[in-house]
């Protein structure tokens, strides 16, 4: 069966989430749907000072949003600000210095937001595929740690902030590599398997898409979406999956087009009348599964994820 998903999965990516797929897309896009002022309205996107992140930051600083850039490296971070501020003349533009793999710094870091900001939009953008299994400080394998709970905490933390404002959103940018993978409740932090960093990234990618599914449903006032950016040269791709990127760097798209679909679910009057809970490509909502691959999950191990995820987070939450 895996054989069949990567095999159905390459050929579905060689045809919708390389460059040309974009190209072929965005013929359909209505671009009114970015002609959008958005000053006065806060937005908060991890990962923000490359990739993107970044290119997703530049395209709202220009509309007038007020930023808030969650990143790890304050170096880089500090650079990226500048460049988004000289090129946009944005001046609303804040820095916050998070490592996301970190689950106490998170629920201390979203605390003390939420005393000092408001926020209107959430984009879980941060993310890493570590090839070797490595441990945080905390003991926790660090691709799930920053991917999937990491994610869960910050948003879980926000979710009260999000909730008294208008028009509340979160987004979160997972992966078309998640459609190789079930969800698998068993083995969180790859314990019990020989560890594959593309595949564990997979895996969390898939337990984004269930937490955004299950999120909408409990909150119908916010609305969550998770998007696939397609094939990008980022910097992130170079570095995690170097023989991809060599075989594919003439067809990946650019970070502002796999960027694209993060800006109109953050600021699109368009993509606040879809149905919260899905899985957009190309501003459109798709499938989080490939024909005939049972990649399905029941109801009962949905449940399961947010029983996990739910008791590992309290564990760090401060008293």
């Amino acid at each position: 069966m895996s054989w069949y998903r990567n095999t159905v999965w390459f050929l579905t990516g060689l045809r919708e989430y390389t460059r040309s797929g974009y190209d072929s897309a965005s013929k359909h896009f209505v671009p009114a749907d970015l002609e959008v002022n958005v000053t006065g309205r806060s937005f908060m996107i991890t990962g923000a000072n490359s990739g993107i992140g970044k290119a997703t930051a530049m395209e709202i600083a220009k509309r007038g949003g007020t930023l808030h850039l969650v990143c790890r490296n304050k170096e880089r971070a500090e650079e990226a600000k500048r460049e988004i501020t000289t090129e946009t003349g944005n001046q609303n533009i804040f820095l916050h210095i998070l490592d996301m793999s970190n689950p106490k710094r998170i629920w201390e870091f979203a605390e003390k937001f939420k005393t000092e900001h408001k926020l209107n939009v959430l984009i879980n953008n941060a993310g890493c595929m570590v090839n070797r299994r490595e441990l945080t400080e905390d003991g926790l394998e660090k691709n799930f740690a920053t991917n999937t709970l990491g994610t869960y905490i910050l948003t879980t933390a926000l979710l009260p902030l999000l909730a008294n404002e208008d028009d509340p959103r979160v987004i979160i940018v997972s992966s078309g590599g998640m459609l190789v993978q079930k969800l698998d409740v068993s083995d969180l932090q790859s314990e019990h398997v020989t560890f594959d960093g593309t595949m564990v990234y997979a895996h969390n990618k898939r337990q984004q898409v269930v937490l955004t599914e299950q999120w909408a449903k409990v909150h119908k006032n916010i609305h969550f979406s998770a998007m696939h950016p397609g094939w990008a040269d980022t910097p992130a791709v170079r570095s995690a999956m170097p023989e991809f990127y060599e075989k594919m760097k003439n067809k990946l798209r650019t970070e502002a087009q796999g960027a694209d679909t993060v800006v109109w679910l953050a600021i699109s009057p368009a993509a606040a009348k879809q149905t919260s809970g899905l899985f957009f490509q190309d501003r459109h909502p798709v499938s989080t599964h490939l024909l005939l691959a049972r990649t399905y999950s029941s109801p009962e191990e949905e449940e399961k994820l947010i029983e996990a995820l739910e008791e590992l987070s309290q564990k760090f939450k401060p008293a």
